[in-house]
Order: C-alpha cells, then sequence, then structure tokens
C-alpha cells in the first residue's frame, strides 16, 4: 500500500514537472539550444500550438499566431467555388507582403537575429523554392518601371535588412501563388497555355518586401514564369491611388482616428505601465521607447521563435508581449465601434475600388486583358479596402493576407455578372455592406455585379454622409466638415 502510495505521488511530480517544463519553455524562459542553420543559439524553443479553433475569449497568444501565419498544411480555401452554370472571368488579388524583418528597434538592444537568405534545408520550405531563387538569380528580363528595376528580385542577407522579407515571408506567397493556379488555371482555365503580358495587371509599391512577395507569389502561380511577360507597375502611395491621392478630407479623418487611438492608450493604465517597465529594463525615456514601436519587433521575434531582449535591468518577456497585443485587439474592437477610420476607408479604398469596377466591367465585355490582377501592397492598403467593403469583422491583415474579388458569368444567361468577395479563402460576399442583404432577396448563390458598381460609384459617398457629394473629388474637398 505504501508503495502503491509513493508509485502514485512520484507519477504526479513526474507530470507536473512535464507540465511546468512545457511552460517555461513556451513563455521563453528556459533557454534550448538550436541548430546552426536556424535562429541563434542564444533563442528560445517555445511550444506554438496550431490555431484550430476559436478561443472562447480574447486571447493575445492566439491572435499573433494567426498574424505570423505560419506555412505548415495546405490551406483549404474557397476561392473558385461556384454552380457548375457558371463560367470565371476574372481575378482580382490584393495581398499583403509576407513575413518581413522588423521596421523598427527597441532602443538600445540588439537586433534579432534572423537569416534572410534562402535555404533549402530549413523551415518553412516548398517545393518551388530552389526554382524561385534560380530563376530570380538569373536575373530580370522585365520591363519594371522605375524605381522598381534597382531593387532585389528576392532576399538575400544573412542578418536581414529592417523590413526585409524573410523565407517565410517568400514560402507563404510561393504558397499562395500554387493554390490560386491549382483553382484558377488548372480549374477554371483562367489564362490560356500561351498566356500574354496584356492578360496580366501587376502593381507593387516601392518596397522590396511587396515586390519580392508579388513575384514569388507569381512564381508560384503561373504555369510558365517568362520574364519577358512580367511588367509590374510601381505605385508611389500605399492607399494606391494613383492621380487622386490628394483628399484633404480624408487626411482629416485620419488625424481624428489617430487622435482616438491617443486617447485610448492614455486610458490603458495597465498599458502605461508595461512601457513604463519595458524602458527601464532598457534605460530610456518611456517615450521613447513608445516611439519605437516595439510591438514590431516583439511580433518579428514572436513569430521566429527568437528570445525577447534582456539587459542588466532585466528581461522583455512575453506578459510585456501579450499587454501589448491585447491592447491592439481593444484599439480594433473600438475602431469600429467607433465609426471614425470607416469614413477614412471609404475615401482611402476608393481609387482602388473604382479601378477594379473599371476593369470588372470591361471584361463583363468581352474584353480579355487584364483579367488577372495582382495588387502587391501592405496592412495599411488591406484595412481600408477591408473596412470600406464592410467587413468591419475582418482581422487585422496577417503577413501574406488575400483578398480575391472573383468576376462570373452566368452561362444560361450571358448577360449577367456576378461577383464573390474571399479573404484568406473565407467567403465573405454576404458579409459585405453592398451585398449582406441579398441572398435575403434571392436564391442566386453570389452577388451581382451591379450591387459592387452602385456601391463604388453612389453608395460610398451615401455612407460618408456627404450630402451633396456624389463623387470622390467633391467628397475628398467639401467645405465645412
Amino acid at each position: 500500500m505504501l508503495f502503491r502510495s509513493r508509485f502514485l505521488l512520484g507519477l504526479a511530480l513526474a507530470g507536473l514537472l512535464a507540465f511546468v517544463s512545457l511552460s517555461l519553455q513556451f513563455f521563453h524562459l528556459t533557454p534550448v539550444s538550436t541548430a546552426k542553420n536556424g535562429v541563434s543559439s542564444k533563442s528560445r524553443k517555445r511550444v506554438m500550438p496550431e490555431p484550430v479553433t476559436e478561443p472562447p475569449v480574447t486571447d493575445p497568444i492566439y491572435e499573433a499566431l494567426l498574424y505570423c501565419n505560419i506555412p505548415s498544411v495546405a490551406e483549404r480555401s474557397m476561392e473558385g467555388h461556384a454552380p457548375h452554370h457558371f463560367k470565371l472571368v476574372s481575378v482580382h488579388v490584393f495581398i499583403r507582403h509576407g513575413d518581413r524583418y522588423p521596421l523598427y528597434v527597441i532602443p538600445k538592444t540588439k537586433r534579432p537575429e534572423i537569416d534572410c537568405t534562402l535555404v533549402a534545408n530549413r523551415k518553412p520550405y516548398h517545393p518551388k523554392l530552389e526554382a524561385f531563387v534560380s530563376h530570380m538569380s538569373k536575373g530580370s528580363g522585365a520591363s519594371f518601371e522605375s524605381p522598381l528595376h534597382s531593387l532585389p528580385l528576392y532576399p538575400n542577407h544573412p542578418l536581414c535588412e529592417m523590413g526585409e522579407l524573410t523565407q517565410t515571408g517568400v514560402v507563404q506567397h510561393l504558397q499562395n501563388g500554387q493554390l490560386l493556379r491549382d483553382i484558377y488555371l488548372k480549374k477554371h482555365k483562367l489564362l490560356p497555355s500561351d498566356w500574354s503580358t496584356d492578360q496580366l495587371y501587376l502593381e507593387t509599391t516601392g518596397k522590396s518586401r511587396t515586390l519580392q512577395s508579388g513575384l514569388a507569389l507569381l512564381y508560384g502561380f503561373l504555369p510558365d514564369f517568362d520574364w519577358k511577360k512580367i511588367h509590374f507597375r510601381h505605385q508611389p502611395s500605399a492607399l494606391f491611388c494613383s492621380g487622386n491621392c490628394y483628399c484633404p478630407v480624408r487626411n482629416q479623418y485620419l488625424e481624428k482616428e489617430q487622435r482616438r487611438q491617443y486617447l485610448l492608450r492614455l486610458k490603458n493604465s495597465q498599458l502605461e505601465r508595461t512601457y513604463e517597465d519595458m524602458a527601464r529594463i532598457v534605460d530610456v525615456p518611456t517615450k521613447q521607447l513608445r516611439a519605437a514601436n516595439p510591438i514590431d519587433s516583439m511580433l518579428c521575434r514572436f513569430c521566429h521563435n527568437v528570445s525577447f531582449p534582456c539587459t542588466r535591468n532585466g528581461c522583455i518577456d512575453m506578459e510585456h508581449f501579450k499587454v501589448i497585443k491585447t491592447h491592439q485587439i481593444e484599439d480594433e474592437r473600438e475602431r469600429r465601434e467607433k465609426k471614425l477610420y470607416l469614413s477614412y476607408a471609404l475615401l482611402g479604398a476608393h481609387p482602388i475600388l473604382n479601378q477594379t469596377i473599371s476593369r470588372m466591367q470591361r471584361a463583363a465585355k468581352g474584353r480579355r486583358e487584364e483579367v488577372f490582377a495582382l495588387y502587391s501592397a501592405h496592412d495599411v492598403t488591406l484595412s481600408p479596402v477591408l473596412s470600406a467593403l464592410g467587413l468591419m469583422e475582418a482581422r487585422f491583415p496577417r503577413f501574406a493576407a488575400r483578398l480575391i474579388l472573383e468576376l462570373w458569368q452566368d452561362r444560361e444567361k450571358p448577360s449577367e455578372h456576378s461577383v464573390r468577395i474571399l479573404y484568406n479563402g473565407v467567403d465573405v460576399t454576404f458579409h459585405t455592406s453592398f451585398c449582406q442583404d441579398h441572398h435575403k432577396h434571392s436564391s442566386k448563390p453570389m452577388c451581382p455585379l451591379e450591387n459592387l458598381v452602385r456601391f463604388v460609384k453612389r453608395d460610398m459617398f451615401v455612407a460618408l454622409g456627404s450630402s451633396g457629394s456624389t463623387n470622390y473629388y467633391d467628397a475628398c474637398h467639401r467645405e465645412g466638415f
């Protein structure tokens, strides 16, 4: 009896020790050695559970994992799903660049040691990775618009430069491209085998991470990546507003939104204490630490399993990270409720949505040019578009997020065209403001193209409450705002 009791007690203690060991590793407290071709030996190993189901309450770790979007198993998606009598006419893809190195450094700390070369035996990996590197290393024969021709075609620094795309970022978009190829080319034959330059519309900002992300997606997508057929246009504005960027009212909405963010932060005493503690650790004024946007560097470390920095005053740790990440989630929630950002988004997204419906209308008339459009962009591009479309519940764009607008023709009624909207593979068509009530009045599985056109041409200005404003210019310059 005594032996049995001791045995059970020992078993319980062993289980407790195992749990504590795993917990310590997860929260960056137990150092674990790493392979030489992985992250540095100073890194800590962390348990990274697969985000399979939504947690019952807000969980900053779960949200951060979704944001990282680490490639793992092949993703299931709803792109290209339609009744057999519908024909796919055109596809319009908006992406955020893939995983990148931070844009900011936590003051007085060492930069995270992340390798931005592309290595076949390092995870994450994609079967097309070596071929992508080989193709890019031969140099471009494409006619990129200036200044794109001066940018590197793939990441290639042993220690990443600020904002540089990582191997994870390349793999994310190779995977996106392969997924879209299987659906749009193999299944729906959107492009013929002898596709031509004018059937693609490609546009990117002047950052290497957006150009490289676009190239990675195209390399995974196209059946034959021919440099002579690749023409990327340069977009100077992250809003992709081309010649319609001057919009004083939009900027005023943005200032009001930034003021809302500032006031929300002031009300969060736990956040302020966290910043003060982190500033004490790195020995800088709290204001300087906050201005350095530490969450950017912390998210990068989190996504790459690199430990948070330590000094002689202590360590920045997971509790600091969770407080700041939780505040970000609360900020997104209040942003939806206050609607200031929505007004900014309606004006910010109008130019790019207007371009998109113009291409859709041309395709609906039978034109075969620009049937596949790709905008390689940033979170500050996708966020306004999502909000403007009424997708207020959509999460902040993760790395390699994709928003897709599909145009379909009803073969039984060739004059009728419909659209589907998909975000990260999920069909959100009937969550949009212009089509959320459509299924109540119609049995059709998609939204009429006319709904989207009417929304962009008229209803976006109605939603702004712009009395008398019936076009973008008037809404941007109205008096007395």
